[in-house]
This record gives structure tokens, sequence and C-alpha cells, in this order.
């Protein structure tokens, strides 16, 4: 049960299955026992399965999420090593019969079945990362007949996720990526430099230096943007000079629950947190309200009722060439035009200046009639 070859069974590697495992029976044995040896031996295969799974993934260079899943297998395991002590122990007593022995194994036999199928594709697909996530829910889904093997694959899908969701930490209250394996759905394009800014205002720095990559896990899909922006607003700050950390992030750690998925909601509170923090300081430090206001003087926006108003009245007279132009006669169309409270907080108004704009606003016109 454990890999061990005994007197009348024995394994032999072979190209028969896709495991390259077969168990043969001694054929001088009782043909009712060979049957119920045979009945057995399933569940022999799959802890042989697993246990290779185990030994080949427990190295971090399959990635943080592969070992937190061996070493959750591997926990299983030693259950399964305790269970098979035990009924030793009862044999070695002379209290546990072939027939005893197939009545233990039942309990196992479905959840070792459905740990098999997902370490089997997940070993031929070479898999990692959120597609191991994205397997063990897949598989949790499908067992909703198998209360035991449900419940035990989404005890594998929480161990699995816990670097992974550490990883999304470190980025939704950090603005930082730690991934040493490139596991995470977020990628981060170091050839990108901010200092290019300075030389492109247009530069790709903010739209690509971090973005999503294929294989989201599906239980963070419709979170993903919000978690990409939300790493991205830190990033903004911490450019800035503006070190900033979610305030409540030490006692917010991500977990993944089952139905419940309180991840969201950190999320959700980390996004509004960076979100108001980037604001603030746009508004607040680099006066976001008086450089509007200035590019609406400078574009005339802020007297556009006025401009449009004046243009209209003083067609006839500023259709004229500029040296023929008087000002005298564009005072009256100026006044009417004129709001009444700009009129009294602006009694002055320098004719020179009007002289020069209505040159401006003819040469303009010129150039769109050719």
């Amino acid at each position: 049960m454990v890999g061990i070859e005994g007197r009348y069974i024995w394994m032999k590697r072979g190209r028969a299955k896709e495991n390259g495992i077969t168990f043969q029976v001694d054929a001088s044995m009782d043909l009712a026992l060979q049957e119920l040896a045979k009945r057995i031996l399933p569940l022999c295969e799959n802890y042989i399965i697993i246990n290779l799974y185990v030994e080949s993934r427990s190295h971090f260079k399959h990635g943080l999420v592969n070992h937190a899943f061996a070493a959750a297998l591997r926990a299983i395991l030693q259950d399964y090593h305790a269970m098979v002590a035990q009924l030793e122990h009862q044999f070695r007593l002379g209290r546990l019969s072939l027939q005893g022995l197939w009545f233990f194994c039942q309990p196992m036999m479905g959840a070792m079945q459905a740990l098999t199928v997902v370490v089997q594709k997940a070993s031929m697909n070479n898999l990692s990362g959120s597609a191991i996530l994205n397997l063990l829910q897949s598989q949790a889904a499908a067992m909703a007949g198998d209360n035991a093997a449900r419940s035990l694959l989404e005890k594998l899908t929480q161990h699995a996720c816990a670097p992974y969701l550490g990883i999304l930490e470190r980025w939704v209250y950090e603005g930082v990526i730690d991934d040493p394996y490139w596991e995470f759905f977020i990628a981060e394009n170091k050839t990108l430099q901010k200092e290019s800014l300075t030389q492109d205002y247009n530069a790709k720095y903010w739209q690509q230096r971090y973005s999503l990559k294929p294989g989201i896990p599906s239980f963070l899909t419709n979170a993903a943007e919000a978690i990409l922006t939300t790493g991205k607003y830190l990033n903004v700050l911490r450019e800035c000079g503006h070190h900033v950390q979610v305030p409540f992030a030490e006692n917010a750690k991500l977990t993944n629950s089952g139905q419940n998925r309180p991840y969201l909601e950190c999320i959700n509170i980390a996004y509004n947190f960076a979100s108001a923090e980037l604001l603030n300081l746009i508004t607040q430090k680099y006066d976001l309200n008086s450089r509007l206001r200035s590019m609406k003087h400078y574009f005339l926006l802020d007297q556009g009722d006025f401009l449009v108003h004046f243009m209209d009245i003083a067609r006839d007279e500023l259709i004229k060439k500029p040296a023929t132009i008087s000002v005298e006669k564009l005072q009256i169309p100026v006044m009417r035009t004129l709001p009444v409270v700009w009129r009294e907080h602006h009694c002055q108004l320098n004719w020179m200046s009007l002289k020069k704009w209505v040159i401006a606003y003819q040469t303009y016109t010129l150039q769109q009639i050719l």
C-alpha cells in the first residue's frame, strides 16, 4: 500500500498505462482473494502517483504554488501512512483479514482517486501558478456529488492559494511585485523607465510598465482590473516620492475561504484607499485645480461666452483690415457683451491688448480660409 512489493503482489513499471505502473497478482492465489486484492490495488496505485508528484514538485524551481500544493499533499499522505501503520498493527495482532482491509480502505478510495486525477492533469500539462489553482477549483466544482472529495480539494485550494495571495497582498498594499517564479498575473516591464517621461510626455510608461498577463485565476477574474489599477496608483505615489502603505494591511490578510471570498472586500478597500491618496496628492500637493484653471484661461475657455457673443456682434468691424479697424467702435460691442459682474470688477480695459487680439483673430481666420 506504500509502494513496497510483497510475496504475492508486485509492481511492474511499463507503458500499459499513462502513469507507467501496473500490478501483478500471484496466479496461485485463491480466485476470491485475487478479486478482493484487485479492488484494493487502485488505492495503492493512486498513492504511488501522488507520492511521485509530491517528490517531483517539492522544489521551489516549480513555483511557489506548486510547492505549497505539494506540501499540502504531503500532509494528506502522512495521514495515509498513519492509517497504513494502524492497519499493519491490527494485522500483526491477528485482528485484520483481507475483507477487513477492504472495509477500512473504502472511505479513502474516492478522495485518493480525485487527487490522482488532479496530479495527473498537472503533470501531463506541466501546470504551475494560476493554472494549478484553476485546475483545483474546476475539479472541486466537478465533485459536487462527493462532499468528502470536494471538501478535500477546497482545502488543498486554500493551501495552494496562500503564496499566490501573498504576492497579491504586496501588490495591492504596497504596489510591489514580488514574483520570483513569474506566477503572478500582472507583468512588470522593467525596460520602461520613468525618466522617459521627461523626453516624451506621451510615453507608454504608465500604460505598459505594468500589464495583465494571460492565466488569471478564475476567482480573481472580476477583480483583475481593480487589482492592476490599485498597484499602479501606489506606484505613482511612490514614484512621486510619497511613500504610502495601506494602513490596515497588517490586520487584513488575504485568504481564500471557499464561498465567502473575504479577499474581494480587502481588494476593494485597498483600491478605494489608493485612489483617494492619489487624488489627494494631485489636488493638494500638485494643486491640480489651479493648473486646470490656468489651462482654461490660456485657451479662453473661461471667457468663451463673452468671445462668441462679442464676435457675433462685432463681425462687421472685425472683417475689416487691421489698419482700418476702429477700436472706439468696438467699445460698444464689448460693453454689451461683458457680464455685469465682470464689468464691475474689470472696468479698466486694455484696448491695445484688444486690438492685438483682433489682429491675431483675423490672421487665424485668414489661415483657415486659405
